[in-house]
């Protein structure tokens, strides 16, 4: 390295020692946050290999037989993969076409009250059950949906109807998640359109106006193409997981009655390797969750970056 090289290295090493001196503080927050991806989420991939192993706890990682594919093959051919795999893509999809439009609705809605007061507190009141954890969201649904004192139950019955038992229908079970999903996560949902919705031009909407655009016009040709990128990001990433249904309210939800329609990837991967203690199959059923999500992923990234030019990477 001659000299005017070892310069260069000097003052490129003073001027990263300067942004490190001035920055530091924001590097120990990174440090945090990257810990715990690696304690919780990189780290356990390590464990993956348990879904092409015979994996005994006594015989560790070290000393279990490699099997190949033979997991992956029991689960493709076994009577209750199939059925597993459908409750989860239809509660999945059932859940993106209804829970996608709503905030959306409620984000251009609320866009439109002029009323500032109005507006934040109609938006703390909607948001406010996104922060309800999902034990109590649960008995919430177990109580208004009580055949004997649910308050839904009692109104059927005031208006002439016979009480539905909305928990133990199999039928009903992916209504009421999807729609007690919508009521919890609309508002909290919504911030990032209504924040998107915020960074458009008023000037825009200003010039519409002077020519006599009504706000229905205003809410189609400016409001909506304004939000499109958002939205499409926000499709794409609810696309890659599809097939991850939340684990803990559908099992609280679960019963032996629904279990035609709610046992799901997530609670099938529970039972049969805490339960039942078959870690190496519940491993690879984990693996194949999680490849069939990358490959969603990718390829929805891929044709909504053709198709729109807006993507994730």
């Amino acid at each position: 390295m001659n000299a005017r090289q070892s310069a260069v290295s000097r003052k490129r090493w003073m001027r990263f020692k300067g942004y490190m001196s001035e920055n530091w503080q924001l590097y120990i927050l990174l440090v945090l946050v990257m810990s715990y991806y690696f304690v919780f989420c990189y780290r356990p991939m390590y464990g993956l290999r348990m879904a092409f192993m015979d994996y005994n706890p006594i015989l560790g990682f070290e000393r279990s037989k490699y099997v190949g594919f033979k997991q992956f093959e029991r689960l493709f051919t076994g009577p209750y993969f199939w059925p597993v795999l459908r409750n989860t893509l239809l509660l999945s999809l059932l859940n993106l076409a209804l829970g996608m439009p709503f905030p959306i609705i409620f984000a251009l809605l609320l866009n439109t009250l002029t009323n500032e007061r109005a507006k934040k507190t109609i938006q703390t009141i909607t948001y406010a059950p996104h922060f309800i954890s999902t034990v109590v969201v649960v008995g919430m649904l177990k109580l208004f949906l009580s055949p004997t004192v649910g308050i839904v139950n009692n109104v059927i019955a005031a208006l002439g109807g016979t009480p539905v038992n909305f928990l133990t229908d199999a039928g009903k079970f992916r209504w009421v998640y999807v729609w007690s999903d919508v009521w919890q996560n609309t508002g909290w949902n919504a911030v990032i359109y209504i924040a998107a919705l915020a960074g458009i031009d008023p000037e825009l909407h200003e010039a519409a106006t002077v020519d006599g655009a009504s706000r229905l016009r205003r809410i189609w040709h400016i409001d909506i193409p304004g939000i499109l990128p958002t939205v499409i990001i926000l499709l794409i990433m609810s696309t890659g997981s599809i097939i991850n249904v939340g684990f803990e309210k559908v099992n609280l939800m679960q019963n032996d009655l629904n279990a035609a329609t709610s046992e799901v990837i997530s609670t099938y991967a529970y039972k049969v390797g805490l339960q039942k203690a078959e870690y190496s199959y519940a491993s690879a059923v984990d693996f194949f969750n999680s490849f069939v999500t990358l490959v969603l992923l990718v390829t929805v990234n891929f044709i909504s970056k053709r198709v729109t030019e807006t993507s994730l990477w």
